[in-house]
């Protein structure tokens, strides 16, 4: 098992190309001079010692050297010890409204990217605590299971729209009731279920949904986007405002925060509600109460100890460097006795 640091620094195996270009410039640059200084038959008469094996070694080796300087460079890493890691903290599920009334823009740069923005920074200061994402609007659909990785989380986050779900509506109880099925059971932990709302609720039952979540020992936490005041739907192309979304009878519908349910909610499951158009009083209360919350060991899980292994390909590195220092491009003098690569003397 291993990991490499600083990858970037792969870029230095770019000199050994440009190293070998510069070499065969040189060698025809040196043909060219030593063509018009002299036969070849002379030229080696004059210079009985010049070896080209050498000087294409020298090249070799001065290659060899950026080729280790660069793995040294990049810090490889082996796992030498497996450890047992125990993690405590709480289950999160963060249900979505992605409703069309989500691109209303009372809040820049719309509601639905606005709570995007909230999550993720919610996610931003966790610590070792799982996360699950759910999209609802008219139907609720299981983005992302429980997990630790919360990476993914966000990448999941970002791609939801208000297209994912065919289903248009408001139906905060469906996201309830798909909550519920992303704990286990056989693990009991502090359960939290943060929905992220304009609140306009099209179902009359997600009071008594949430009551009976609050039994199963599931706390409802709800976020507010939108204004009371409200604003008209638009309908884009290509980022570009083609109309405004209008009811059966032509009227342009004009969206509102709907705090009054919202509330509702998060009273009956022993929560409390948030005001979402200021992240940091959002992220700040969130981070607060899950402080207070008794944590719960989910998982251990186990990793590798990674030791530094940078030293082996740096000591090579200069140790070629020394090599190419020393090496001469004329011939050695009992090499040249030997000829072993059958050299005319």
């Amino acid at each position: 098992m291993y990991q490499l640091d600083e990858k970037i620094w792969f870029w230095v195996w770019g000199i050994i190309p440009i190293i070998l270009l510069l070499f065969l410039a040189l060698q025809f640059w040196k043909y060219k001079a030593q063509k018009r200084f002299a036969q070849k038959s002379m030229f080696k008469k004059l210079s009985p010692n010049t070896s080209m094996f050498k000087s294409i070694l020298k090249m070799v080796v001065l290659c060899l050297a950026f080729f280790f300087l660069a793995i040294a460079l990049v810090n490889p890493k082996i796992g030498t010890k497996l450890e047992t890691v125990k993690r405590e903290g709480v289950d999160i599920v963060f249900a979505v409204d992605v409703s069309k009334s989500m691109l209303a823009e009372d809040v820049a740069p719309n509601r639905l990217e606005k709570a995007k923005q909230l999550v993720t920074q919610i996610i931003n200061n966790l610590a070792s605590d799982r996360v699950g994402i759910i999209a609802y609007a008219g139907k609720a659909f299981p983005q992302l299971p429980i997990t630790t990785d919360y990476g993914s989380a966000k990448m999941f986050l970002q791609s939801m729209n208000t297209d994912m779900l065919s289903s248009q509506g408001t139906a905060i109880n469906e996201a309830i009731n798909l909550a519920k099925t992303y704990y286990d059971d056989d693990q009991p932990t502090n359960r939290v279920l943060i929905i992220i709302s304009d609140g306009e609720d099209h179902s009359d039952v997600s009071a008594s949904v949430a009551e009976e979540a609050a039994e199963v020992g599931i706390r409802i936490f709800t976020i507010g986007v939108g204004t009371t005041k409200g604003d008209r739907i638009p309908e884009k192309r290509n980022g570009i405002v083609l109309n405004y979304k209008k009811d059966n009878n032509g009227e342009t519908v004009i969206t509102k925060l709907d705090e009054e349910t919202l509330k509702v909610i998060a009273k009956e499951a022993n929560g409390i509600y948030i005001n979402g158009n200021k992240t940091s009083v959002v992220v700040d209360e969130i981070r607060d109460i899950l402080n207070k919350m008794d944590k719960t060991e989910f998982e251990a899980k186990q990793f590798a100890d990674f030791e530094s292994q940078f030293q082996w390909f740096l000591g090579a590195g200069i140790f070629f460097l020394f090599i190419d220092i020393f090496f001469l491009e004329r011939r050695t003098a009992w090499l040249k006795r030997l000829n072993l690569f059958n050299e005319k003397l």
